[in-house]
């Protein structure tokens, strides 16, 4: 073979390959600059999310301070309905020993009146409204 023939070949695969490297450099910054895309898309939905979840969290726990508040609250009225009912059932206590103490009194003075005044033979109360008083003892509302 003659040498302009080899030089040729040689000349033309040294195109080859340098038209093939700038083709592959083309390609990697071409894909370079795709996933820089990427990565820039999935940094804002990632910032997207995380106020999102912000919001979120904000909410959720706004949402327990305002139970743990209301549970607060009806523990404080059940303590005070429980205080009050303690302190009704003290009243009654003290009500029913001043009647006792009344009553034992009473039947001290003049014995047997307190049986026929109080209560029937069979130990039911007597009804002792008198006639501008209703019968019926008074409700809650």
């Amino acid at each position: 073979m003659d040498t302009w023939v080899i030089v040729l070949i040689v000349v033309v695969v040294v195109a080859l390959l340098a038209a093939l490297a700038l083709t592959m450099a083309k390609r990697n910054r071409i894909n370079g600059a795709r996933k820089r895309e990427q990565a820039r898309d999935h940094l804002r939905e990632a910032e997207l999310r995380r106020t999102q979840a912000e919001k979120e969290q904000a909410a959720a726990e706004e949402q327990a301070a305002r139970a743990r508040r209301e549970r607060a609250e009806v523990e404080e009225r059940t303590r005070l309905a429980e205080q009050e009912a303690r302190e009704r059932a003290a009243r009654a206590g003290e009500h029913a020993s001043a009647a006792e103490e009344l009553r034992a009194k009473a039947e001290k003075l003049a014995p047997g009146l307190a049986d026929q005044h109080g209560r029937h033979a069979d130990g039911r109360a007597t009804d002792t409204a008198g006639p501008d008083q209703p019968a019926g003892g008074a409700t809650r509302r």
